[in-house]
């Protein structure tokens, strides 16, 4: 069971990036997967996800109407498209599975991470 990311850079306040998670050695469709953030001395936040059960997505409040979560089931990766971005949106990017099929919110939820892609929004 692998998740790897790619996909972060270095981008201008108000612009666009798309990052991407190739997952291996299980069905995306079949779990809750999403994307968390960490910045430079904060802790891991949980950014989106998308459930396992329904195709149900969440954001948090912060990106909800900049950040879209989608998920291609025939190449098994899940994508994060981020719009409009923000300084604040400086931190390294996870994508994860999550140990259910239902909505998780919560880093304890998720057995399996991504190494990781950094993302750098200049002002």
């Amino acid at each position: 069971v692998q998740l790897q990311a790619f996909g972060g850079g270095l981008v201008q306040a108000g612009g666009s990036l798309r990052l991407s998670c190739a997952a291996s050695g299980f069905t995306l469709a079949a779990y809750a997967i999403g994307w968390f953030r960490q910045a430079p001395g904060q802790e891991r936040e949980w950014v989106s996800c998308f459930s396992g059960n329904d195709d149900s997505t969440y954001y948090t409040s912060s990106v909800k109407g900049r950040f879209t979560i989608s998920r291609d089931n025939a190449n098994n990766t899940l994508y994060l498209e981020m719009n409009s971005l923000e300084p604040e949106d400086t931190a390294v990017y996870f994508c994860a599975k999550s140990s259910y099929t239902r909505s998780s919110f919560s880093a304890r939820e998720y057995d399996c991470w991504g190494q990781g892609t950094l993302v750098t929004v200049s002002s």
